[in-house]
């Protein structure tokens, strides 16, 4: 039997791999300069975490999640997406009793099931941040900062920010009973999803792809026209600090996100090349989810966005960020009394650091440099009968054809002074 990989999942092989890793990389990199530190949570949890989070109402509960019974009947979930996990983690295990504001990032796999398309899979890869702790809307500003800071190292520059206000609980219910009140003469012209959420989140409306209900709620009333003082004053900070910050952004009353969770700001990072999924990242505040799934009342904010169209996006301004590894030598081995000699030295260099290539089927002294050349080793380390008479090994670079003769312990040293690794980010 021929076994295939399951739909709506993909296989990472190199060279992609490596970009995999680079992005990653600079991901883990960019949180950690901004204070966050890594958490990591199973990729499975109870399913009523999710229900209870993301809302019953949501496309993730209703439709996406991948539920299952383990032997005991207890009903678990894998992880849809990623702020849950970490704020049951964070309650679980105290962390507000370690530091009045808490940091973390996390990486990892999540899973949907949904109809694949470009940059859309079941099983498919997160980045994400919390900052939880605080009211405060420079928290706000900052999260949105990490995420620039993130796309600019990437180098992406086709990204746009779109920011909103959600509003509070209080302030939102009249802006629900407003959107009903619009929605409901258009009851029979939108699609059987929309006619569902709107008794139930007809703020859900505004987020439809469908193009007839696009058309609809093009001329629906604006969130921004009901927020409260408190949260209009939250929402004009929050500008205030991105433009000191010097991060372009445009309002857009239309952002909700798709989860039951959030609270006064709203945003997402935008590619407009990837066509009507274009969304990179996004996030907001969503201060009542901890109390809600059992702990204090304590506030947060978040920002999360797939591997997959980031990737996406590199390959469409043309951004390599990662050549093919290259190793810092080759070892040619000249003569057969060298084997034994050479093997051992290979293991040495290596435990010291060095990435050394060899390959013991190749006996040729012509064969051996042929494949120094095609894996684009900048030098050889050649052992022959000569450097065994005389305790030395040869150096040679293979870009000038220069050679010397070195004792074998200061090869590792000598190598690392001639050449460093080089990246293309």
């Amino acid at each position: 039997m021929q076994y295939k990989i399951p739909r709506g999942t993909f296989d990472i092989l190199p060279p992609d791999s490596r970009r995999w890793q680079a992005v990653i990389r600079i991901w883990h990199e960019t949180a950690q300069q901004f204070g966050y530190e890594e958490i990591t949570t199973p990729i499975f949890e109870q399913a009523d975490l999710f229900e209870r989070s993301s809302g019953e109402s949501s496309d993730i509960v209703q439709k996406e999640m991948y539920r299952f019974t383990d032997k005991k009947g207890r009903c678990f979930a894998l992880r849809p997406e990623g702020t849950a996990p970490v704020v049951r983690s964070y309650t679980e295990n105290n962390l507000d009793r370690q530091s009045r504001i808490t940091r973390l990032y996390y990486v990892g796999p999540m899973f949907r099931y949904d109809r694949p398309q470009a940059g859309r899979y079941r099983q498919f890869y997160q980045y994400g941040a919390e900052c939880i702790g605080s009211h405060h809307p420079f928290y706000d500003a900052e999260i949105i900062a990490l995420q620039t800071a993130f796309l600019n190292r990437l180098g992406l520059r086709n990204i746009s920010l779109e920011i909103n206000s959600v509003g509070c609980p209080a302030c939102s219910k009249d802006y629900d009973r407003a959107l009903t009140a619009f929605f409901e003469p258009h009851r029979e012209e939108l699609c059987e999803d929309c006619r569902s959420r709107l008794t139930s989140k007809p703020r859900r409306l505004l987020d439809c792809k469908v193009p007839s209900c696009r058309a609809i709620a093009a001329a629906a009333p604006s969130m921004l026209d009901y927020l409260d003082d408190a949260c209009k004053e939250h929402f004009a900070l929050v500008q205030g600090y991105l433009r000191e910050m010097e991060i372009a952004f445009t309002v857009n009353p239309r952002i909700v996100r798709g989860l039951d969770y959030y609270t006064h700001t709203a945003f997402e990072f935008l590619n407009p090349a990837l066509g009507a999924q274009n969304a990179i990242g996004g996030g907001g505040r969503y201060d009542g989810l901890i109390m809600q799934i059992g702990g204090r009342d304590i506030p947060a904010v978040g920002i999360a966005g797939g591997f997959e169209r980031l990737l996406l996006s590199l390959e469409i301004e043309n951004i390599p960020l990662q050549t093919a590894p290259v190793p810092d030598a080759y070892l040619v081995l000249a003569c057969p009394q060298a084997k034994s000699l050479g093997i051992r030295l290979l293991a040495q260099w290596r435990k010291q650091g060095l990435a050394l290539a060899y390959d013991p089927e190749k006996d040729s002294f012509k064969a051996q440099l042929k494949a120094a050349d095609s894996l684009k080793a900048r030098y050889a380390v050649i052992i022959g009968e000569d450097e065994i008479a005389s305790g030395t090994v040869s150096v040679k670079n293979l870009g000038t054809g220069e050679q010397q003769s070195v004792p074998a312990e200061a090869v590792p040293q000598l190598l690392r002074s001639k050449e460093e690794k080089k990246y293309l980010f």
